[in-house]
């Protein structure tokens, strides 16, 4: 298992440096002429006949904001939420050399003590000489849990209800153009893990001994390694992306076990109108293997899906509906514009994954589908407000972000 993975680990990276040209930068994720795009705002500024004085603005500081509120149900059936999203995208350097950087804050309530604070970002330096990525969180989160691998059907489930902290922190500094090497730092903290119903025994239910009994926490550093030939996060074009994450948790760092733990991540996005690069024409494709060595990682630090570092891997599949040891998953998605200005387009998307613990891994495969509306958000930065229905068996649901799902 472990010469499979390190085969991976050593050909994922050069499967991107094979499909892009070296030494350039791609250009095709930065909107040239954003006179011809149209978005929210200027459809708001039609139909309420608004004329804004024009602003002046430093090309190369330019700062995109979207923000939006929205409803929806919160995990483990205790009604509706106020949820906002905001994005923020800026260039630290000049936009020829230099990726977009990106920030995202999306937090919730329910009014019944239910709530969550994330925020993520992604900072490049000018020239891309350096990428500092963060992901800090506070949830107080109700979760369904099935267990481990698929012995339970869907109904059969139970809620965890819990606290939780995240901390990581990462700098990777450029090695190469596109390639970049560097060390974090990561922390989970799951603070009173306890069913809603007492007389479940928890043990029992899911098949695990780690991680369930009130609290939790995981403490390591982090060897990161990224591939990135695209300059917008946000909403990707043609480019490639590759990420390698290794964790190592001591008890020296506080963590209450010893384990370790591998994420490879890789992306890519085929243009099919080179012709019209601004124009959403694409197949994007994406692939995560994620696994955990040691015999006692908590429960809540396995590899699940939707627990992915951006919470968007298996659209219309239950958050933390599978989860294990090892999880690997695959998704491909096509988006187009309907209109010619951009302001509309669609995705229809198709994902599948396969999780160890009931029997092997690839013995058992989990699909899911769907569709979406895409409504252009903010053309300054090329965000798309996006409205995903998805489905698998014995569930459905409807998404709303800000940026795409990958």
């Amino acid at each position: 298992m472990l010469k499979k993975l390190a085969l991976v680990v050593c050909l994922y990276p050069a499967i991107c440096v094979a499909q892009n040209a070296p030494g350039a930068l791609p250009q095709d994720n930065v909107v040239k002429d954003t006179a011809r795009q149209t978005d929210i705002v200027d459809l708001g500024k039609t139909v309420l006949h608004v004329k804004p004085k024009p602003v002046e603005e430093e090309a190369d500081r330019t700062v995109y904001y979207s923000f939006l509120p929205l409803s929806t149900i919160v995990p483990g059936g205790d009604g509706h939420a106020l949820v906002t999203s905001t994005t923020a995208g800026a260039y630290l350097g000049s936009p020829s050399t230099t990726n977009l950087s990106s920030a995202s804050f999306g937090p919730y309530l329910n009014f019944k003590g239910r709530f969550g604070i994330p925020l993520r970002s992604s900072i490049w330096l000018p020239d891309n000489t350096w990428n500092i990525q963060g992901d800090m969180r506070f949830l107080v989160y109700p979760q369904y849990t099935w267990g481990i691998g698929t012995s339970h059907d869907y109904n059969q489930r139970a809620v965890l209800d819990y606290s939780y902290i995240r901390f990581y922190q990462a700098a990777l500094k450029q090695v190469t153009p596109f390639f970049y090497l560097g060390l974090g730092y990561a922390l989970d903290y799951h603070i009173n893990v306890k069913s809603d119903d007492p007389r479940l025994n928890l043990h029992q239910f899911t098949g695990y001994n780690f991680g369930l009994n009130s609290n939790s926490f995981s403490s390591g550093i982090t060897l990161n390694l990224l591939y990135d030939s695209r300059n917008n996060s946000l909403n990707p074009l043609p480019g490639c992306y590759s990420n390698i994450v290794y964790r190592v948790n001591e008890r020296g760092f506080g963590s209450d076990e010893t384990w370790r733990s591998l994420y490879v991540d890789f992306r890519k996005y085929i243009g099919l109108n080179p012709a019209k690069p601004n124009q959403q024409n694409t197949l994007a494709l994406w692939s995560y293997l994620w696994t955990v060595f040691g015999n006692n990682p908590p429960y809540l630090d396995l590899p699940a899906i939707n627990w992915d570092p951006y919470n968007r891997s298996g659209r219309g599949i239950d958050q933390g509906r599978y989860r294990g040891k090892t999880l690997f998953y695959l998704e491909s998605e096509y988006r187009r514009d309907i209109s010619h200005d951009g302001l509309l387009g669609f995705v229809i998307f198709g994902n599948v994954n396969t999780v160890s613990g009931s029997g092997n891994l690839f013995t058992s495969w989990h699909p899911a589908a769907g569709t979406g509306l895409r409504i252009k958000f903010n053309k300054g930065s090329n965000t798309n407000l996006g409205v995903d229905w998805g489905f698998s068996k014995g569930y459905n649901t409807f998404i709303i972000n800000l940026g795409e799902a990958f």
